[in-house]
């Protein structure tokens, strides 16, 4: 440990600077990341009060928000490694610190990008039994004539196939035939007609 100081004191100020912020948010990133597969994630990304005073947040759409913990860890990730990659190549101290900076700007980035695809995935599976009405679907089980019993439509709404309590005003209607939602009854129940 005590080489591992020396080693850090005798750097010069600005690597001590890039290596700091690189080891220091990556050990913060890992720590998040483990938590994340553990799904112990929910409470750890704070937002700071910042961009826009109405809320305090600035919203980028998608609930996604460019001032919190998470943002700033990728930045420091970027802006440390990029730093310290590039310390030997580029020579004018404000151009590193340029260059660091885009690298970590970049990083926010592709979190945001990243985030943004996966929030695109997520769906909360529930149907509104309104978007039946002038459907078509299918008799899953017989529908009694003149609404003296329930049947059942299999009926397709965001992708995924439900089944459905079902009545008719007309004739008996058997499985496995054609009809068309007319009117949602409470309680659930669609009228159908062929």
């Amino acid at each position: 440990m005590e080489d591992l100081f020396n080693w850090y004191s005798s750097l010069d100020g600005t690597l001590q600077v890039f290596w700091g912020c690189a080891v220091v948010s990556s050990l913060i990133f890992l720590v998040q990341a483990v938590l994340t597969l553990l799904g112990m994630d929910h409470d750890l990304d704070f937002d700071f009060d910042a961009a826009n005073f109405d809320d305090g947040t600035m919203d980028l759409g998608g609930g996604l928000s460019l001032f919190t913990v998470r943002s700033l860890i990728n930045f420091f990730v970027g802006f440390g490694w990029a730093g310290v990659s590039f310390y030997s190549f580029v020579s004018p101290k404000w151009l590193l610190y340029l260059l660091a900076v885009a690298v970590g700007m970049g990083f926010v980035w592709l979190y945001f990008f990243i985030r943004r695809q996966t929030k695109r995935l997520e769906s909360d599976g529930t149907i509104d039994i309104n978007d039946c009405l002038g459907k078509q679907c299918d008799v899953y089980l017989r529908i009694p004539a003149a609404r003296s019993g329930h049947g059942k439509v299999q009926i397709s709404l965001r992708g995924s196939v439900h089944e459905i309590p079902a009545v008719t005003d007309g004739e008996l209607i058997p499985s496995g035939t054609h009809v068309r939602v007319t009117e949602v009854i409470d309680g659930g129940v669609l009228r159908v007609e062929i």
